[in-house]
């Protein structure tokens, strides 16, 4: 028995007529007649009795009309309280710096206007501290770019995490722009629009340490060219990062993003893009195993992707590209 064939018995002795029940439910009579000839079948009474006017319920018809009416009700307000109970809970999120300075924003306004119910935990870190707490369990979520990590699980099967990809960074190298004013003040270098690992040999660097997946993206880019990096400051902080960059004490290689939280970026920095096609970072979605993730983080999850969609393909993430799974869409 369906609620369908319910429905359709419902319909047809409140209207007194198949036709006009089938009218009614915008249906064909003899698919309506068909459905309730055999719910007369499953019960084995009959249920109406045709008339030269029309149909009217038969002692037994009219008994089951009314558990049919009650029945109907409580699957309608079983519908209601569905929709109406709201997904609650906490969620635990990991960013890198550069990563929260343009998704961090969007993703909690998304969330507070699709899951108003579900508590949202942000940790900001770099890559190489999200991994970790990842596999202490302490985060549900995190974008983490250590492509070593994501080929080590490729290779081996293993399943600690679940790993997707959302998107590909370009990297840039950035620098501080120089502006001192004055007479006899020497100008400072214009970067071009583009360069190669290859050019950055005699480029005094500020980069964060190994463990962090922007360092082993470049290392594995300076490997390849045989080029040995003049790195003159190791320092695990993106705004000290850039701090020490805006003061003239070097340059760095970064994603666009790491110039977001500066209003005034264009007027401090200069960049050049990095056109060494390995030289890209990738960002990978990664979550606790499905069967671990609460159902509020399984819908973080589906929010996190689609703000990082929208952002590339709006063009308000400069330099990505989108490889997640709804195909490709490049944001020059």
């Amino acid at each position: 028995m369906e609620l369908r064939q319910l429905r359709y018995f419902v319909r047809v002795v409140e209207q007194g007529s198949m036709s006009r029940a089938a009218l009614d439910l915008d249906v064909v009579q003899s698919a309506l007649s068909q459905q309730i000839t055999r719910l007369e079948s499953e019960l084995a009474t009959r249920l109406l009795q045709r008339t030269p006017r029309g149909v009217t319920p038969t002692e037994a018809g009219l008994a089951f009309f009314r558990e049919a009416q009650l029945t109907l009700r409580h699957a309608d307000q079983a519908v209601r309280a569905a929709q109406q109970a709201r997904l609650s809970g906490t969620v635990t999120v990991g960013l890198a710096p550069t990563t929260s300075g343009v998704l961090g924003l969007p993703l909690m306004q998304a969330m507070r206007t699709r899951y108003p119910d579900v508590r949202l935990h942000m940790v900001e870190s770099m890559s190489g501290h999200l991994t970790a707490m990842l596999h202490a369990r302490e985060l549900d979520l995190a974008v983490l770019f250590d492509t070593r990590l994501h080929q080590a699980q490729q290779a081996t099967g293993a399943r600690r995490w679940d790993m997707a990809p959302l998107l590909e960074e370009d990297l840039f190298l950035i620098c501080a722009h120089d502006r001192r004013e004055g007479p006899g003040t020497p100008r400072g270098r214009q970067l071009p629009e583009t360069i190669t690992v290859a050019e950055l040999v005699q480029e005094p660097l500020i980069l964060p340490t190994g463990p962090h997946g922007l360092r082993s993206t470049l290392d594995t880019a300076f490997a390849r060219d045989r080029v040995v990096p003049h790195v003159v400051l190791e320092v695990d902080s993106l705004a000290m990062v850039m701090a020490a960059v805006d003061a003239g004490l070097g340059s760095t290689v970064q994603p666009w993003a790491a110039m977001g939280r500066y209003p005034d970026a264009a007027e401090r920095f200069q960049c050049a893009r990095l056109t060494d096609a390995p030289a890209r970072r990738v960002n990978l979605l990664c979550s606790l195993p499905d069967e671990e993730l609460s159902p509020a983080a399984l819908a973080a999850r589906v929010v996190l992707a689609d703000c990082v969609r929208e952002l590339v393909t709006t063009g308000q993430w400069f330099g990505t590209t989108w490889i997640g799974e709804q195909g490709t869409s490049t944001n020059a």
